[in-house]
């Protein structure tokens, strides 16, 4: 296995043609949201767009689609599916879910679903069923954590999960203190179990596709706030979305995350910085890539 530090060459996106339009840069759907969960789909769907995404979709439980409509950008498109009573997705969204999915490039899935019984069998279902690479975070992550074996997926069709370290030791069947202990090797043998690249999350996060690792560091206080990781979820499902690997679109998604936090850090310092000060700089960090 080889592994590289954060001062290697970053991945980059192609440049865009004059001529280009919206369906070039893919077509993002955010599955996202639940009652009182309605901020992370938000936050996830804005920061597709933000990450170059030419469309985004947000799909949330029928009851939270108005509340997400009402917060999010404007040119995020909406989608309601079925839901619970609880305001959660039910298993009967799988196929509508799985419709519109159809219809896109990229799902990004699981930020504020909740951990409802049917929320987690939807999400189960839906990712065996999915033909469209995927990022998988949060509550997407942790409805596989009481199941023994990653959804049966084609390798080729591309999966990206993000999780942090609680996660992380939910889908290893271990202790944090054991994934702290050993973060790049967990992140190994998850990668290679799932087939996935895997983004473990921390003051050092951990790039790896089982084979190549990649290691990012640099701590900021500032995004040990709710959100963050929504924002991370969103911007790398649109590197996806414009054509680059998962590996490639997980390495570049860190890095831009990263410094979009250190510019929000330096305009509003790290205790009052917010999932939105990193949304609002992620067009600053990507322009510096230039």
């Amino acid at each position: 296995m080889t592994r590289s530090q954060n001062h290697e060459v970053l991945p980059r996106l192609s440049s865009r043609a004059p001529s280009a339009h919206k369906g070039d840069f893919g077509h993002i759907l955010v599955i996202a949201g639940s009652r009182g969960l309605t901020g992370a789909a938000v936050l996830a769907g804005e920061a597709a767009l933000r990450g170059g995404s030419g469309l985004v979709t947000v799909a949330s439980p029928s009851s939270q689609q108005p509340i997400v409509a009402s917060k999010i950008a404007s040119p995020c498109m909406t989608a309601a599916l079925p839901e619970v009573a609880a305001g959660a997705l039910s298993h009967e969204a799988v196929q509508e879910a799985a419709l519109l999915a159809s219809e896109r490039d990229v799902v990004a899935l699981g930020p504020g679903l909740g951990a409802h019984s049917e929320t987690r069998g939807f999400v189960v279902e839906f990712v065996a069923r999915l033909e469209r690479p995927c990022v998988l975070d949060a509550d997407g992550l942790n409805a596989f954590a009481e199941y023994g074996s990653p959804p049966p997926r084609d390798v080729e069709l591309g999966l990206i999960l993000t999780p942090h370290p609680g996660e992380m030791a939910r889908l290893c069947r271990c202790t944090t203190a054991e994934i702290a202990a050993e973060p790049e090797r967990h992140a190994q043998d998850l990668a290679q179990r799932w087939k996935a690249v895997v983004v473990l999350k921390g003051a050092t996060t951990i790039i790896t596709d089982g084979e190549r690792s990649f290691e990012h560091s640099c701590p900021n206080p500032g995004l040990a706030t709710g959100g963050t990781g929504d924002v991370l979820t969103g911007l790398t499902a649109a590197l996806l979305g414009q054509g680059l690997s998962p590996l490639d679109a997980a390495r570049l998604g860190v890095q831009l995350h990263s410094r979009a936090g250190v510019l929000a850090r330096d305009r509003v310092g790290e205790v009052s910085m917010t999932a939105e000060d990193v949304l609002d700089r992620l067009s600053e960090a990507i322009r510096g890539l230039d």
